[in-house]
């Protein structure tokens, strides 16, 4: 693994390389271009805050805490870092399928195809967190929110994910290859997935709720639970997660990215057969 990490690390120009061409050919045809990575989050957004803050805003705000009054910006910063993580794993299932011809042609290693889509939808969310800030002020203005050393959870939130992301982007594309329904299956998977984290609802929801006790230590076993938590507490620190929670995302997401490596390299011999 040492060595596999040191040429993907030699590689980096070429991941580079990689990531700005699939931005170019992503937006290329596009009228609007990069503002589809704005305005998409900011419309779920939008339909998020009616639903949860206007029509149900009770049952949200008994819940929310500090956050009840900066109830968008709860939303928005969940929603962002979600759209990192449903397009990288999205696109990063078919990231070898979808590049046969540069996988068998150029001499680099094969982890530098799945994790470019990882970090390509990096860049967007860098891209999209200037509109964040911009909220943020406008609810710091009004003293709902009060940012201090807690702003520091967004790169040790990034860090996690990242770690995570690529761990599954190894897994699913290398899969992906020897079997094609698991790109269909990640699309109910992702669907899931994005109502079994707290991106748009506080956790408090799911720890005062009457699901049983095994249903709640199961849903706190997700990696992403811990990481939201992480992006939640950027502007509330109430949301920071406790060291139990903590604990299991981050080792969580590492045991992710080791099985994730493993495994890309065991199957890379099969890999490169199929395609």
């Amino acid at each position: 693994m040492t060595s596999g990490v040191a040429a993907l690390w030699s590689a980096r120009t070429s991941l580079r390389i990689l990531v700005r061409r699939d931005l170019a050919v992503k937006y290329q045809q596009s009228v609007l271009g990069y503002l589809w990575s704005l305005i998409e989050p900011l419309g779920m957004g939008l339909i998020y805050w009616f639903v949860f803050g206007v029509l149900y805003s009770g049952a949200t705000r008994r819940h929310l805490g500090d956050a009840a009054g900066s109830y968008p910006l709860f939303l928005i910063t969940g929603i962002f870092a979600w759209m990192w993580a449903s397009s990288a794993l999205s696109e990063a299932t078919n990231a070898l399928t979808g590049q046969a011809r540069l996988i068998t042609t150029m001499n680099l290693p094969r982890q530098v195809f799945p994790i470019g889509r990882v970090t390509g939808r990096f860049a967007e969310y860098v891209a999209g967190l200037p509109i964040l800030v911009a909220i943020a002020i406008l609810y710091a203005t009004h003293g709902r929110i009060h940012p201090g050393w807690n702003l520091l959870a967004l790169p040790l939130a990034v860090a996690v994910q990242f770690v995570l992301l690529m761990g599954l982007a190894l897994l699913l594309s290398a899969g992906n290859v020897l079997m094609r329904d698991i790109e269909r299956f990640m699309r109910l998977i992702i669907r899931v997935l994005f109502y079994a984290t707290p991106i748009i609802y506080p956790l408090n929801l799911v720890r005062d709720s009457g699901m049983p006790a095994w249903l709640k230590i199961a849903y706190e076993l997700n990696p992403l639970v811990g990481i939201f938590q992480l992006h939640h507490a950027i502007w509330y620190p109430d949301e920071f997660p406790d060291a139990r929670l903590l604990t299991v995302s981050v080792a969580g997401s590492l045991l992710v990215f080791a099985v994730g490596w493993w495994s890309f390299r065991r199957l890379e011999p099969a890999v490169l057969k199929e395609l």
